[in-house]
C-alpha cells in the first residue's frame, strides 16, 4: 500500500496536545504516513477573520484524509470582540470550522462509537438486587452531519420574504404580533436523499459488524415532517436487511432508556441534533468525553476527531494531564476507514489492556479534579498514558 498523507489539524487548546500523541501511537503500530500540518481554529479567526483558511481546505481536497484535534467556539458577540481590531466592522462572521468542513466536503455521515472497556472505573453501573452490575455498552450512533438544525439556515429579525412565506403556515399565527427584532428562527431541514444515505450506512455497518438491531431515534409524533421522513426512510431501507430488526425510539424516551438498559442498543441513527444528544448520552456511560471518538465521512474526504472540546485551561499544563484515548480511538477509526483493520485492532487491544490492568489512569479515570496537582495525586500524564499504550503494542 502506498504511503498515506494525512492532513493534521490540531486546532485549539488540548487539540494541540492529544493529536501528536495519536500520531505517536500510529507510528508505533507501524502505520507509515506523512503528516502535513494545517491551520484551523480560533487563532486564525482572530488574525484572519476565518477559522478555516482556504489553504487548509485545499490540503484536504488534495489528500482526502484528516485528523482533527479540537476547536474553541464562542458566541457571536464574544467572537466579534476578540477579532483583530484591523478586521472589525468589515463583515467577518465567525462560523465553526469543523461545521464548515462538514458542509464544504459534504461529510454527511458521522459515526460515534460508544463502547465500554472492561476495568474502566468510569463505566456505567446499576443496582441489581442487593448488589451492582456493569452492563457492557456497545452502541454506535450514526448522526446525519450536514442537515437538520446544523444546516444553519436561521435568522434573528427574518427578512420580509422569509417571514411572509412562514406566515402562510397556520401555526405562525400566534407569532404575528411579535416584532421582527424579537423573533429568532432556526430551520430544521431534512432531505430524503440524505435521510436514506445515513440509514443505509447504519444498516450496512450493522450487517458488517454483526449488530442485531438499528434504532431510528427521532421524534415523529411531534416533529412530524422531518422526523417522519427519517422514520419512513428507515422503514424502507430495513426491508433490504431482513436479519436486522428496526427499532424506533423518541429522543426523550431514549435518554431515559439508555441509563436503564444501554446494553440493549446496537446501532442508532438520528438527525444532527438528536444524534449529538444521544451520542453524548452514551459516551457518558463508557467514560465520558475522554473516550468519545468520531468520524466525519463523505464520498471523497474523511476527517476523524474526538468529540471533546478544546479545554484551553489544560493546554499549558506541564506535564499535560488530559486523556488522549478519544484522539487515539479516532485515529483507529481512520485506520478502519482505509482498510488497516489489523492495526486498528492492535491499538484498541492495547488500550483495552492498559485500562484492564489499571496501573495507568489519567485524572478523569481516577475521578479527581483536573489540576496541576493531579500528577502528585497519582494520575498519569498524557504522555504516560500514550507510553503505556505503546508498550502494550
Amino acid at each position: 500500500m502506498n504511503k498515506r498523507t494525512i492532513v493534521s489539524m490540531p486546532g485549539d487548546g488540548i487539540g494541540k496536545v492529544v493529536l501528536p500523541e495519536a500520531q505517536r501511537v500510529l507510528d508505533a503500530v507501524g502505520f507509515e504516513a506523512d503528516y502535513i500540518h494545517a491551520d484551523i481554529g480560533w487563532d486564525f479567526w482572530i488574525s484572519e477573520g476565518n477559522a478555516l483558511p482556504e489553504r487548509t481546505v485545499e490540503l484536504l481536497a488534495k489528500h482526502k484524509l484528516g485528523l482533527f484535534g479540537a476547536i474553541t467556539s464562542k458566541p457571536k458577540d464574544q467572537a466579534a470582540a476578540e477579532l483583530s481590531p484591523k478586521l472589525r466592522d468589515k463583515g467577518y462572521v465567525y462560523t465553526s470550522p469543523i461545521v464548515g468542513l462538514r458542509q464544504h466536503f459534504d461529510l454527511d455521515i458521522c459515526i460515534r462509537p460508544c463502547r465500554s472497556f472492561s476495568g474502566n472505573p468510569l463505566n456505567f453501573i446499576r443496582r441489581k438486587g442487593d448488589g451492582f452490575e456493569e452492563p457492557a455498552v456497545n452502541a454506535v450512533i450514526f448522526r446525519q452531519n450536514t442537515e437538520g438544525l446544523y444546516a444553519a439556515v436561521e435568522w434573528t429579525d427574518p427578512p420580509e420574504p422569509v417571514r411572509s412565506a412562514l406566515e402562510t403556515h397556520p401555526k405562525m399565527a400566534r407569532f404575528k404580533s411579535v416584532l421582527g427584532e424579537d423573533l429568532a428562527i432556526s430551520t430544521r431541514i431534512f432531505s430524503r436523499g440524505a435521510c436514506r444515505r445515513i440509514v443505509q450506512e447504519a444498516f450496512a455497518y450493522a450487517r458488517r459488524f454483526g449488530y442485531r438491531s438499528v434504532t431510528v431515534c427521532e421524534k415523529p409524533n411531534v416533529i412530524r415532517e422531518t422526523s417522519g421522513m427519517m422514520r419512513g426512510e428507515a422503514q424502507a431501507v430495513a426491508k433490504d436487511y431482513p436479519g436486522i430488526e428496526l427499532w424506533e425510539t423518541n429522543i426523550d424516551a431514549q435518554m431515559m432508556w439508555l441509563t436503564k438498559n444501554p446494553e440493549t442498543y446496537g446501532v442508532l441513527v438520528s438527525g444532527n441534533m438528536f444524534g449529538d444528544i444521544v451520542s453524548d448520552g452514551f459516551a457518558g456511560l463508557v467514560g465520558g468525553l475522554g473516550f468519545a471518538c468520531s468520524a466525519n465521512i463523505g464520498r471523497d474526504v474523511a476527517v476523524f476527531e474526538p468529540t471533546h472540546g478544546s479545554a484551553p485551561k489544560y493546554e499549558k499544563l506541564s506535564p499535560s494531564i488530559v486523556n488522549p484515548i478519544a484522539m487515539v480511538l479516532s485515529a483507529c477509526m481512520m485506520l478502519d476507514h482505509i482498510g488497516e483493520d489489523e492495526k486498528a485492532k492492535r491499538i484498541r487491544d492495547a488500550i483495552s489492556a492498559v485500562i484492564a490492568e489499571g496501573a495507568v489512569r489519567t485524572y478523569d479515570m481516577m475521578r479527581i479534579s483536573g489540576s496541576p496537582e493531579s500528577i502528585g495525586r497519582g494520575a498519569a500524564s498524557t504522555t504516560q498514558m500514550t507510553d503505556a499504550i505503546i508498550e502494550k503494542l
